[in-house]
């Protein structure tokens, strides 16, 4: 009688069908459950990678939303609202860049007539402006760092 030592580590007599069968189907059943486990977690890192997405996007609409109006002084509450409605709804940067030079116009416009004064430059969307950033002192020049030397 001749004997095999099969992958899972069990001595397996060739004249015995039924402890064959079942390791082969153990190992069946294993292959198929680690493939399932693999294809269950590539689903979720899909998931939590649109849920990031969807997070970022959000993020984004929020801080156009909360971003300064040039001349919203100027502006009804509802006027105000749809400024931002109509900035979010361009799908480039032109035409969000045209429609701003043409509110910017506007409202210099309307700050003319009622004897006001706005700044000749719109505010800077985003970036690094006057007040943005670390200021002074705030960054880790030398001595900061975490490694020792730089």
């Amino acid at each position: 009688m001749v004997q095999l030592l099969n992958g899972v580590g069990y001595c397996v007599s060739i004249g015995d069908p039924v402890k064959l069968e079942t390791i082969m189907l153990f190992r069946t059943l294993t292959v198929s459950a680690m493939a399932g486990a693999l294809i269950l977690s590539a689903n979720l890192a899909l998931a939590a990678d649109k849920d990031q997405a969807k997070d970022q996007t959000k993020d984004k609409t929020q801080i156009q939303n909360q971003a300064p109006i040039y001349g919203s002084q100027l502006m009804t509450e509802q006027e105000r609202i749809g400024h931002r409605n109509r900035m979010n709804s361009f799908k480039t940067k032109q035409e969000r860049d045209a429609y701003q030079l043409e509110h910017h116009k506007k409202m210099q416009e309307r700050a003319k007539t009622k004897g006001l004064t706005l700044p000749d430059e719109p505010p800077m969307r985003g970036g690094m402006g006057p007040r943005d950033g670390m200021g002074p002192g705030g960054g880790m020049g030398p001595g900061g760092g975490m490694m020792p030397g730089y």
